[in-house]
């Protein structure tokens, strides 16, 4: 049996609970998990304050509620599996490096920033600033998978550095901006300013999009690699039809104001 908690009242304003995680609590009796602390806005307070505690510590962390005013859930995650049944808040999975996170809802801003491992499935939603740097920071998320099936926000994964993104509906404007390396898939629509700044990595896009004009055309072709990328998130519950496996795809290298080795792949149908 896992260690569940679920929210009794509603905090009136946010709770910042970086101790939901399956590592931390694992290593806690009951009695401790109800007096961890965390912080409602700037007074702290017990975890039993706002949830109720039940089950077994085992690596497996279940909360269930509206958990959408509930900060830094997962953050620091080494290992075990957190299953969230309801939306989640800002910071989800902050500094992330192993386990598991299940989102059975929507998510705030900001989830997994300088993610480094591990695997994260939002159902629903996310904000801006999916598996980005913090701002001052130079890099973003350095490993580990992200599958979303819903809409995303602005700047989603900016300056990551490893690593998947996979969004199953529409991304916001200036996805992949000042990216490294690593992966972007999006099913749905982008905004505009897509990969700007990118150095190195992979956007791949189901839809024609607005280029920016140190992006230049190379050719359209079939990338074989892509046929494993998207059946594996076919798996994951995304909505990709098989001409957008078997077909082609139009190849546009940037961002010449960097190093000009960065991919936009755009599906032609």
């Amino acid at each position: 049996m896992s260690l569940k908690l679920t929210l009794h009242t509603q905090p009136d304003v946010p709770l910042e609970a970086d101790i939901l995680a399956p590592d931390k609590l694992g290593k806690l009796d009951l009695k401790e998990v109800e007096k961890a602390t965390i912080y409602h806005g700037n007074v702290q307070t017990a975890l039993a304050d706002f949830f109720t505690v039940s089950g077994t510590a085992n690596g497996e962390l279940v909360l269930e509620g509206d958990l959408s005013r509930v900060k830094h859930i997962g953050s620091g995650m080494t290992a075990g599996k957190l299953s969230v049944y309801g939306n989640a808040g800002a910071h989800l999975g902050t500094g992330m490096q192993g386990g598991t996170v299940y989102v059975e809802g929507n998510a705030a801003d900001w989830v997994a920033p300088e993610m480094a491992g591990g695997r994260i499935h939002i159902t629903g939603n996310a904000g801006h600033m999916v598996g980005s740097a913090y701002r001052g920071g130079a890099v973003g998320m350095t490993g580990g998978e992200i599958i979303i099936n819903g809409n995303v926000g602005n700047e989603t994964g900016h300056a990551m550095r490893n690593g998947l993104i996979a969004v199953g509906g529409d991304a916001g404007d200036f996805t992949g901006v000042d990216m490294l390396a690593g992966t972007i898939a999006v099913c749905g629509r982008m905004g505009i300013r897509n990969g700007a700044g990118m150095k190195r990595g992979t956007i791949i896009s189901m839809h024609d999009t607005e280029m920016l004009p140190t992006f230049s055309y190379a050719c359209c072709y079939h990338p074989t690699y892509l046929r494993i990328y998207l059946q594996y998130l076919v798996n994951q519950g995304l909505n990709i039809d098989d001409s957008m496996i078997t077909g082609r795809y139009e190849r546009w290298c940037g961002d010449a104001v960097e190093l000009n080795k960065g991919e936009i792949l755009l599906y032609k149908a």
